[in-house]
């Protein structure tokens, strides 16, 4: 079994002109922290565990509460379609709903912008097949606190491009997270192996990888027919 990573569009996903830039075309606050998740809404991209995780948080560093911005991009998908609001009424239970902001899908063209304008992207699927969010996010220079399963164990490099959780306690979720918000220091050194990561999984990569398999396969074909 040979496999060979999908690839990321390391042609639009870049740092661009930086985070500051990025804030002020997606209208975010210059000094605020921000937190992101991108993907379909629902249960088992895990937008809940943030939702939950925040709440922790805030419990616990409740000075970070002026600062804090979590946006949760995307929509409804498949026969979820009440998902959104049971998270919106979710997060007025908490009473986080001043925190948590909800915005629909944003066309590719935009994406980047709100990769940029992050201090971490969040990714707490139950399952993911490989974790396309998490290296569009790393490729434009921002950290991912992502879970340890499946292909996000290859789509993150724990402790260099992000960190990776066990499990789905919004209490560990709430603990990685907020020990990232008050390191900057931290988040940039793992910003810079975010870049450093995703440049390894560009579509080029993903094409020489691909005919190489092919070229094995043609070969042993054919010295199995001369033989």
């Amino acid at each position: 079994m040979h496999v060979v990573s999908p690839g990321v569009d390391l042609y639009t996903f870049t740092p661009g002109q930086g985070r500051s830039a990025a804030r002020a075309i997606v209208d975010l606050p210059h000094d605020s922290l921000v937190v992101t998740f991108v993907g379909r809404i629902q249960p088992h991209k895990g937008p809940e565990v943030l939702i939950r995780a925040t709440s922790e948080l805030l419990k616990h560093s409740p000075l970070l509460r002026h600062k804090l911005i979590v946006n949760i991009i995307g929509g409804a998908s498949g026969a979820n379609t009440e998902e959104v609001d049971r998270l919106k009424e979710l997060a007025t239970w908490l009473a986080i709903d001043d925190v948590v902001r909800f915005a629909p899908p944003v066309p590719r063209a935009d994406l980047a912008q709100w990769y940029r304008a992050a201090d971490l992207v969040v990714v707490p699927s139950y399952s993911e097949s490989f974790g396309l969010v998490a290296l569009e996010s790393q490729a434009c220079g921002t950290p991912v606190v992502a879970t340890a399963v499946g292909g996000l164990r290859t789509a993150v490099a724990d402790g260099i491009s992000g960190v990776l959780v066990d499990g789905h306690d919004p209490k560990a979720w709430s603990s990685v997270i907020s020990r990232l918000l008050q390191e900057p220091q931290r988040r940039v050194l793992l910003s810079m192996g975010a870049i450093e990561h995703a440049s390894h999984f560009g579509w080029d990569a993903t094409v020489r990888g691909t005919l190489d398999i092919y070229d094995q396969v043609i070969t042993q074909t054919r010295k199995s027919l001369e033989a």
